[in-house]
């Protein structure tokens, strides 16, 4: 007689996670100890073991949770309201629109203290690589690989393009993974930053003003201020601003161990 295991000890492998549009409307806000939460995904995908990804509200005066570690790398992104960011016993206050990336291993926490909730972007990246970090000491400052860092909205360089403005944030590898690129862009109404392309590493936007139509792998979709955009190895992709006004987006492209050389085009 052959045995037949239950169902919840037969392993079920987390479908990986395609080019996705996420917006900020489809993300339901739930109650927390301190203020909300919206999920957005928590999947492999085609370069990382895992890719997470939610939206924290804090409200004043509460903290996120005390100094903690973790060995995947994690950026954040301030939507609204002042942090109060902690990364190695050091507290920076932070504003809207700046950035903060916390390597792997760093002890790091944040609190609101001021008088408005605060609304930040959490991306938490697992590659093959951070398996290795479980348990380690942080890797030292080094010369050529990104630690953790607060990228100052206001300390930002504008740059004017021809179709409006790019604000360069960080190009080098980290602790885990081979490149992480970031910046900001801002493109004029009706125009698009670069004709549809493809390429291997996996590309992750978020729109931060404006009105945003995604093209992907021939389907469009409406992004407006708040929504996420994840779009996977190979992936033809490109967007133009459908508003009135200027749209601005956060960019970040990551390369992993299993980031192809070349990209192959979605059929």
């Amino acid at each position: 007689m052959t045995s037949v295991l239950p169902l919840s000890l037969v392993a079920v492998e987390t479908p990986k996670l395609g080019s996705t549009v996420f917006t900020w409307e489809s993300r339901e806000a739930k109650p927390t100890p301190v203020g909300e939460r919206r999920e957005v995904a928590r999947q492999p995908s085609a370069t990382l073991q895992e890719f997470e990804c939610h939206i924290s509200t804090l409200n004043p005066s509460m903290a996120s949770h005390p100094p903690h570690t973790h060995p995947q790398e994690e950026l954040i992104i301030l939507r609204d309201g002042e942090l109060d960011v902690h990364i190695n016993g050091v507290n920076t206050r932070v504003g809207p629109g700046s950035m903060f990336f916390f390597a792997a291993n760093d002890p790091h926490a944040v609190q609101n203290h001021g008088k408005t909730p605060a609304t930040y972007f959490v991306f938490n990246f697992s590659s093959a690589a951070t398996a290795g970090m479980k348990g380690q000491a942080p890797l030292p400052a080094a010369p050529g690989r990104m630690g953790s860092s607060i990228f100052q909205w206001t300390d930002l360089k504008v740059e004017t393009t021809k179709t409006g403005e790019r604000r360069a944030v960080v190009d080098l590898p980290t602790s885990t993974l081979a490149n992480f690129e970031c910046h900001v862009t801002t493109i004029k109404a009706g125009l698009a930053p670069h004709a549809p392309h493809h390429h291997p590493d996996e590309e992750i936007l978020l729109v931060k003003e404006g009105q945003l139509d995604v093209t992907i792998n021939g389907v469009t979709q409406r992004a407006g201020p708040g929504s996420i955009v994840f779009v996977s190895s190979g992936d033809e992709h490109g967007w133009n601003n459908a508003g009135d006004t200027a749209a601005t987006y956060y960019v970040m492209r990551l390369k992993t161990e299993s980031t192809p050389t070349t990209a192959v085009a979605m059929q």
